[in-house]
């Protein structure tokens, strides 16, 4: 067979979790992330590579603000655009592979000129979401510089088809997953609900790359993504999320594809993964062979990471032993953090390029975080300063004035003197939780309310009701899953109590009704844990701004707590007796109920590239019909009980 040059190589640079706009309001460490999103593409150019790889993540917030969506727009355009003929040819279905406005991959688009492609799914930060079920990639796909490729628009139904692009005699099938929550994708995977496309002719000549955006490692028993789940005719694949660098590809020996973990292009925590040096790789396919090259990023932030067990210094043995110790232990921890002050300058310095020796540098602050376990031996204590006093010596000095230090004690294997009923977290466990990036707040609600008993409210809705909340800035989330489970818990209840007479109403012990909410709470969980309920997407409706209302001093007025819209009786639930404003009853209307939660999807015919194997269909749910006749009978039956 004759050598394959480079004319048959696709060039591919890789990256992933950049996070752009990571603590943008910081008057210090505000721009890193994007800088950094920036010297990637700046690789890409300069590298003259074929194509951009992200594995998710590419914004930091669900709704990036206009800064980050600027800086990356902005960044893309000096880099990827451009009068350079883009060698890479697309073979598959596009409408399949991208299913946006524009069925077409963005460099053979007429009206723009693409150097670079950038292929990108999406994940966990930067997730579809709200009306529309759009996310921050679908703007930038819209606008033409990027294919938004790896949708999972069917948590527990996953169909993935891969882009088939070619380059000379190089075939390469890229695959992507985007973002499913963990738990989900397991027990997807379990059941064997997960499909993957392979080419239809000539299988063995084709590269198979793949991109997913999971847990690498068992957090939980279900909570990850386990490398045999994936197929074995994989070649490579390229794992998001996690933010510890291990850029070179690392061979699975059961399934026997490679494993590359580019990590994140900035540090999102301050834990040891994050202090790992930050790299892209360049990969080089030719044929079926792969290899690569990494390069470190020279823009990113120096981090120095150190832990130390306080006894075990020297001198420190004494001190425990002293009374008034908390001046001689701070300033052995001072010492220390200056260490790690000038270890982390020299490594920045060690690493920029040779022919800007002769300038004069400006070393950027550091980030620097010193763990102190303060366990002391017996007869002796550690009087420790504040963690944000002591941090707060190094205004000037390090980036993160306010995190410098952090103090825990060793875990002692004791007998809980808890009372029964009391309910406590161990404060080693959330230390631990706190440290890690991949932690869920599901995960942190689900630990603290296994405890508890709640009667109405649904535990894993509530957790996921949290994380809405926190990750995705929906600051009604909470307020709208309690209204709606108060709700659901009404209605089920009045309907279980339709037919009974006021007497034996009255009959129904508290208890009944205690162990009827509860069973009607199970049925929800259950219902949530399977993918049957689903959190709602529909749109929100608020009421009226108030006359003199000031945005700019009084804020937005979408954001007040009392600008929701809780009910608007859409579904003409018998059980509400709504009145007027001068306390007459309303009219009886009839009102057609629309669907917003299913999203349609096209199914036309598959690609020729694409192999021809059994899918199943997914049953049209009609929705059910509303009869008004019915619903104002019961509801005057409703209002004669009451009467």
């Amino acid at each position: 067979m004759p050598r394959l040059d480079d004319s048959e190589t696709i060039r591919i640079l890789v990256s992933t979790d950049n996070h752009v706009g990571y603590n943008e309001r910081d008057p210090i460490r505000g721009d890193d992330s994007w800088k950094s999103f920036h010297e990637v593409m700046c690789l890409a150019k300069e590298q003259d590579v074929d194509m951009v790889l992200l594995a998710g993540d590419l914004f930091h917030e669900n709704k990036p603000s206009r800064k980050s969506m600027y800086q990356v727009m902005r960044s893309i355009r000096m880099n990827c655009l451009g009068d350079k003929p883009c060698e890479l040819e697309m073979l598959s279905d596009a409408s399949e592979n991208f299913q946006g406005a524009f069925n077409h991959v963005n460099y053979e688009d007429l009206d723009i000129n693409v150097a670079i492609p950038i292929f990108s799914i999406h994940g966990n930060h930067d997730d579809p979401s709200g009306e529309g079920h759009l996310a921050a990639l679908d703007l930038l796909q819209v606008s033409g510089l990027i294919n938004y490729y790896g949708r999972t628009p069917e948590s527990d139904n996953i169909q993935i088809k891969p882009v088939l692009l070619q380059k000379g005699r190089t075939k390469l099938a890229l695959y992507g997953m985007s973002n499913v929550r963990d738990e989900r994708l397991f027990r997807t995977f379990r059941d064997g609900k997960v499909k993957f496309y392979q080419p239809s002719i000539q299988k063995e000549d084709w590269f198979n790359l793949m991109s997913v955006h999971q847990n690498h490692y068992a957090h939980t028993e279900t909570g990850y993504l386990p490398e045999n789940f994936l197929p074995e005719f994989l070649d490579l694949v390229v794992w998001g999320h996690e933010h510890e660098c291990l850029i070179n590809p690392r061979l699975n020996p059961e399934t026997k594809f490679h494993v590359m973990q580019p990590g994140s292009s900035v540090a999102t925590s301050l834990v040891p993964g994050e202090s790992v040096a930050k790299h892209v790789a360049i990969l080089s396919i030719t044929g079926r062979e792969f290899k690569c090259e990494p390069i470190r990023l020279k823009s990113v932030r120096p981090f120095a990471m150190r832990e130390i067990i306080l006894s075990e210094e020297k001198g420190a043995q004494k001190l425990a032993r002293k009374d008034n110790n908390r001046t001689e232990v701070t300033r052995l921890l001072m010492e220390i953090v200056e260490e790690l002050i000038e270890e982390a300058k020299t490594e920045w310095l060690e690493m920029q390029d040779e022919t800007a020796e002769d300038e004069e540098l400006e070393v950027p602050l550091p980030l620097v975080r010193l763990r102190v376990e303060t366990s002391t031996p017996e007869g002796g204590s550690y009087d420790c300063e504040n963690p944000q006093r002591f941090s707060n010596r190094f205004v000037g000095k390090v980036a993160n004035v306010n995190d410098v230090v952090q103090f825990y004690r060793k875990k002692k294997n004791t007998n809980s003197t808890r009372k029964p009923g009391e309910t406590d977290l161990d404060e080693t466990a959330v230390s631990h939780l706190s440290t890690l990036d991949t932690v869920k707040v599901e995960q942190l609600v689900r630990d603290f309310l296994s405890a508890q008993s709640l009667t109405i409210l649904p535990q894993n809705s509530f957790g996921d009701a949290v994380a809405q909340f926190i990750d995705k800035d929906d600051k009604h989330a909470l307020e709208m899953f309690v209204n709606e489970s108060l709700e659901s818990q009404m209605k089920h209840l009045l309907a279980l109590d339709r037919d009974h007479d006021l007497e034996e109403e009255e009959e129904i012990a508290e208890s009944s009704l205690q162990k009827a909410m509860e069973r009607y709470r199970t049925q929800m969980e259950d219902m949530f844990s399977r993918g049957i309920k689903k959190r709602t997407r529909g749109k929100k409706r608020f009421k009226p701004k108030p006359d003199g209302w000031d945005t700019e001093f009084d804020g937005v007025w979408e954001d007040q707590p009392g600008a929701l819209i809780h009910s608007d009786n859409e579904d003409g639930d018998p059980n509400e007796d709504v009145a007027g404003e001068d306390g007459a009853e309303p009219p009886t209307t009839s009102r057609a109920t629309s669907s917003t939660r299913g999203r349609g999807r096209g199914r036309g015919g598959r690609a020729t590239t694409t192999a021809a194997t059994t899918r199943k269909t997914a049953t049209t749910k009609a929705a059910p019909a509303t009869t008004t006749s019915k619903k104002t009978t019961t509801s005057t039956k409703s209002r004669k009980r009451r009467t």
